[in-house]
């Protein structure tokens, strides 16, 4: 059997109190027979720093593998100070709460610059993050950089914007999220997006293992079940297993249903 996790997006697992759901992180995780998590750790479309989590201790013993997704409003990239700086300060936060629930990683968006902006000011941004944070020690989890379906102008749509990006952040250890939805999405070719992302960045340390509602290069970003979208579900899977790291679902669906993909994808890798 392979020892790569597989599980699925769970969202917070809190209540609005603060306090662990009936239907909390551990207990989506078992209910789906998942061997890793994604969590939320505050509203991922708001700027509030992340709180304590009442689980945190729970999670730390958990035999699991727990990854945080960054609030999606991070932008990183930016040239506009009112959002760049924000965002440096609330990833940082949300570093500190993913390690304070012994999280292997953070994902976070590649971002964008926008209007007449140069995209290389995106990426010296990213740099500059990255190096800030450096003369602190660096951050207390991997950063792991999630490439995007569409936007004008993204850090890591394109193969060659990723590859921009990784010759600004490469040197300092960031970590790369292969989103199969996205990459269908950009018109990558998942025959052979593995070797070609490895090629840029050397490593891949989590699969979004996600469908697509819609046609390739389409530059939306719309998740599907596995199997129930545009994606060939073979393509898929052997992607989960080319890459050979844990995998995250991140599809519609409710327990049973990712309960079932779960058990598809453990089949795959054998």
């Amino acid at each position: 059997m392979s020892s790569q996790p597989v599980g699925v997006h769970v969202g917070s697992g809190l209540t609005e109190d603060g306090e662990v759901a009936d239907d909390g992180v551990l207990a989506r995780a078992a209910e789906v027979d998942a061997s890793a998590v994604q969590v939320f750790l505050a509203d991922p479309q708001g700027w509030k720093a992340p709180k304590p989590r009442p689980d945190a201790e729970e999670l730390r013993a958990a035999d699991l593998t727990v990854v945080v997704h960054a609030p999606y409003v991070l932008n990183v990239a930016s040239t506009n100070n009112r959002i760049r700086i924000p965002s440096r300060k609330l990833l940082g936060q949300h570093a500190a709460a993913s390690a304070a629930i012994g999280a292997a990683g953070m994902v976070v968006h590649g971002g964008h610059v926008t209007g007449g902006d140069d995209p290389a000011a995106g990426f010296d941004n990213w740099r500059k993050l990255f190096e800030r944070q450096a003369d602190d020690g660096g951050f207390p989890v991997p950063v792991l950089v999630e490439n995007t379906a569409g936007g004008e102008k993204a850090m890591a749509r394109e193969l060659e914007a990723l590859a921009r990006l990784w010759d600004a952040v490469g040197e300092f250890g960031a970590g790369f999220v292969l989103d199969t939805c996205h990459a269908w999405a950009a018109g990558w070719d998942l025959a052979t997006v593995v070797d070609d992302v490895r090629a840029i960045t050397g490593r891949i340390d989590l699969v979004h293992l996600n469908d697509s509602r819609d046609e390739a290069g389409s530059m939306r970003d719309r998740h599907a079940p596995l199997g129930e979208g545009q994606i060939p579900v073979d393509l898929l899977l052997e992607v989960a297993r080319t890459a050979g790291c844990p995998v995250v679902l991140e599809t519609p669906g409710d327990g049973p249903s990712h309960a079932a993909e779960i058990a598809m994808v453990r089949r795959a890798l054998g």
